[in-house]
């Protein structure tokens, strides 16, 4: 049996383009793979404490172990543990302030605590990850903001190069003009960002649902 782990970031419930873009690539996922298993942790409903990395940074720095360490490192544990396991990640995050969000760090941190992850050859190294992105402005070549996206280097940076992963992304812009003053003129062109997105996450869902599928055959 096969296993997508499902993290998603954003704050919202209600009108998340990052979580609807990745019920779509889970949507097309699970009928191709209708027997696979979803795991599901959600950063943006329940963050991580953001005391555990710097209470297991303290002891690697030789203060003593205080007494948030056990469950600091319990919780380190259970992450790596949980991302180890999954045959396939699908990351769901929205661009917060031109990079992630806190809590999307703090589950990175202390994902790069685990040495193997780190430090190779890394266990998961070559599985699939989709990325689903949610950016309300402009980005991409040409906008004036081009450049200004600072997460999705980074993610890609982790999961593709420390973590040896295949990354696919799906990621719709201009997501904030229906609700922001003075974008009125983007909303058509956000309408149809995001609903390439959607077409794209959907691809991503099924042909990561196939490499699965090859793979433990």
């Amino acid at each position: 049996m096969t296993t997508l782990l499902r993290v998603d970031a954003s704050l919202r419930l209600d009108g998340s383009v990052s979580r609807a873009l990745a019920d779509s690539a889970e949507a097309a996922w699970k009928a191709e793979h209708p027997n696979g298993v979803v795991i599901r942790r959600d950063l943006g409903q329940h963050p991580l404490p953001a005391t555990a990395w710097p209470a297991l940074v303290a002891t690697k720095l030789g203060a003593e172990a205080g007494p948030d360490h056990a469950e600091a490192a319990a919780l380190a544990a259970e992450l790596a543990a949980e991302v180890k396991k999954a045959d396939a990640i699908l990351l769901a995050v929205p661009l917060y302030n031109y990079g992630i969000a806190q809590h999307v760090k703090t589950w990175i941190d202390l994902l790069l605590i685990d040495p193997e992850l780190v430090y190779g050859p890394s266990p998961i190294a070559g599985r699939p990850a989709i990325f689903t992105l949610a950016r309300g402005g402009g980005y991409s070549p040409g906008a004036p903001k081009h450049g200004w996206d600072h997460a999705t280097p980074y993610l890609e940076r982790v999961f593709g190069d420390v973590f040896g992963m295949n990354v696919r992304i799906a990621a719709a812009e201009l997501t904030l003009a229906p609700a922001t003053p003075g974008m009125e003129q983007l909303i058509d062109a956000s309408k149809v960002s995001e609903t390439e997105a959607h077409v794209t996450a959907e691809q991503h869902g099924t042909m990561v649902a196939r490499e699965v599928i090859a793979n433990v055959a």
